[in-house]
């Protein structure tokens, strides 16, 4: 899919982004096999590429194609350092989060915002608002873990938070397919 966006398409967030999507599925599946703090990184890590990739196409698709660009890699590092700092943190008893926090809901914050004042030029904003709209619900059973588990018996929060993950990263990606919509 990458081949048929067009030059003027967040390219290259876009293949970060998909990156950092299959490092989660690898990171999420080590963390689970045998939970850890250290296997917690490489959780952690590949969600902040992923986050700051989705961050910069927006940047670029609503406000500014070249400041898209130029925020990517900042963003990642900035990501990857949040990460890094909390590992240190928790190393120290202190399992600091803020520095991680930030990184995962600023833009979580900050996209609708970019949404609502700003006309994009190709990322389809319906499936933007959807993959927000999912990513939140899957915070809240994240939130209800226990509670969810509880009342069904068979299923938890968290399990469910992956499955809702998946879906905001699909509507992500059909956000993406406006760049390589045909013109009639």
């Amino acid at each position: 899919m990458l081949s048929r966006l067009p030059p003027s398409s967040p390219r290259c967030a876009y293949l970060v982004f998909c990156i950092g999507v299959v490092w989660v599925s690898f990171g999420s599946a080590y963390y689970h096999y045998s939970p850890s703090t250290p296997a917690l990184v490489w959780d952690r890590v590949p969600m902040t590429i992923a986050f700051m990739a989705l961050f910069s196409m927006v940047v670029h698709d609503r406000i500014s194609e070249q400041g898209g660009r130029v925020i990517l890699w900042p963003l990642v590092l900035a990501g990857v350092a949040a990460v890094g700092y909390w590992y240190w943190s928790e190393s120290q008893g202190q399992g600091d989060l803020r520095a991680y926090g930030v990184i995962q809901f600023l833009p979580m914050l900050l996209i609708p915002l970019m949404l609502m004042i700003y006309s994009g030029k190709g990322l389809r904003a319906p499936w933007l608002w959807g993959a927000l709209g999912t990513y939140a619900l899957a915070k809240v059973v994240e939130y209800f873990d226990k509670s969810i588990y509880n009342a069904t018996g068979v299923v938890s929060g968290h399990s469910i938070k992956h499955v809702l993950g998946s879906f905001a990263v699909l509507w992500a990606v059909f956000s993406v397919l406006g760049y390589s919509r045909r013109p009639n």
